[in-house]
């Protein structure tokens, strides 16, 4: 069972248009500072992974700290050269000829994942590219979910350690090992150790090694002084730099979905059913993906797929639904402490991360807003959404 993140929630206007992501500046700025200090004491560079988080309205901010972007495809690739600037990083499973053209026109660091890709493509990089391969450390150290895990048995990312002799060293200045998720600093630091030692033949020929992202560097109970230890003597053993690609840790904590409850049925059992102007599948994937169920403020939220029990506090029991056609719909079960009503608004904490970059419309449901709010209180919208966003998907 969670609570609420933080003692003192944000109040949204009444009038407020829902649903509504809301990136929270102030506390924006706090994962900045954690990842500015340590750049600070290892001299790493640490890039967005656009994957991740993709507001542009917020790439001014961090462009005061982050060394540029790492996407996944061609179109994040673009824009990170458009919106964000500084370096451009790529890594995908497989390019085709035509992506890798336009790439090559944009990127400078160009990851591989293997050494036919490698082949294939490396006549069409741009002079001075900075070329990279993905290597699988073979370390399953995601705790989550194995959906998650770069290092699952027969997973398609990477090249092992038995086939790296064979590689064409002679054109390789990047290792690329991207092995975590959602990971503390223990994890971290075993993936960093484990790369030194197993890889160390290979790290004399490389100029740097990119540890990928999977680093929540920004949450509370990550410890960022054995990651900056760890950092420190990998780079002074191996004479590399370090390259960390955070998403998630960027953007932790640091935003909101609000929604509106719309309806309140039936009973579900002992819970309420309580429909929202929001859905799990359109704008919260990751719910029924993971699963997990988010933090409301002001309420109490059940493990995924099990019923909350009410407390004293917390006696209202409600089972919160979208608003699409979907029966699994479910966002979760949430005690809060007095009855809902249709009109009432529900915040969703840490709801910048792999959210709105994954959201469809399915049943032609509106897109949420894009929104800030800004360190002096002001809310700002910077992007509505209309049927012609839905119309022209479906061309």
């Amino acid at each position: 069972m969670t609570t609420d993140v933080y003692p003192t929630p944000w109040q949204p206007p009444p009038d407020i248009r829902t649903p509504a992501y809301v990136a929270d500046m102030a506390r924006l700025r706090r994962n900045l500072e954690i990842l500015a200090a340590v750049k600070a004491r290892t001299g790493c560079k640490i890039l967005l992974a656009t994957k991740a988080f993709a507001m542009p309205a917020i790439f001014p901010l961090m462009r005061d700290v982050l060394d540029g972007t790492t996407a996944s495809g061609l179109f994040e690739a673009q824009l990170g050269h458009d919106a964000f600037g500084r370096e451009i990083h790529v890594y995908s499973p497989a390019y085709t000829p035509a992506e890798m053209q336009a790439l090559s026109r944009i990127a400078g660091h160009f990851y591989f994942n293997s050494a036919s890709q490698l082949e294939q493509f490396y006549p069409l990089l741009p002079a001075g590219a900075h070329v990279g391969i993905r290597v699988n450390p073979e370390m399953s150290q995601v705790k989550n979910n194995p959906i998650y895990d770069p290092c699952h048995p027969g997973s398609r990312f990477g090249v092992k350690a038995a086939d790296l002799p064979s590689l064409p060293w002679e054109r390789i200045d990047v290792l690329h090992v991207h092995a975590l998720c959602e990971n503390g600093h223990a994890e971290s630091v075993n993936l960093i150790h484990g790369v030194s030692d197993k890889f160390a033949p290979y790290l004399s020929q490389v100029s740097a090694v990119n540890f990928g992202g999977g680093h929540f560097i920004t949450h509370p109970d990550y410890d960022i002084q054995p990651l900056i230890d760890a950092i420190n003597r990998f780079q002074e053993r191996h004479g590399v730099q370090v390259i960390l690609e955070p998403g998630g840790a960027v953007v932790l904590n640091a935003g909101y979905l609000v929604a509106r409850v719309l309806d309140i049925p039936e009973k579900a059992g002992a819970s309420q059913i309580a429909v929202l102007d929001t859905s799990a599948t359109c704008h919260m994937p990751d719910v029924l993906e993971v699963p997990y169920t988010p933090s409301i403020q002001g309420s109490l939220a059940g493990s995924p797929g099990e019923a909350i029990q009410a407390t004293p506090q917390y006696p209202c029991l409600y089972t919160l639904g979208g608003k699409t056609c979907l029966t699994g719909d479910i966002i979760g079960s949430y005690a809060f402490p007095t009855p809902l009503q249709p009109g009432d608004l529900l915040v969703f904490e840490d709801m910048m991360q792999y959210s709105f970059v994954k959201n469809t419309t399915f049943n032609g449901v509106p897109l949420p807003d894009l929104a800030v709010l800004h360190e002096d209180g002001r809310y700002e919208v910077v992007k509505q959404f209309s049927y012609l966003d839905f119309y022209n998907r479906l061309g």
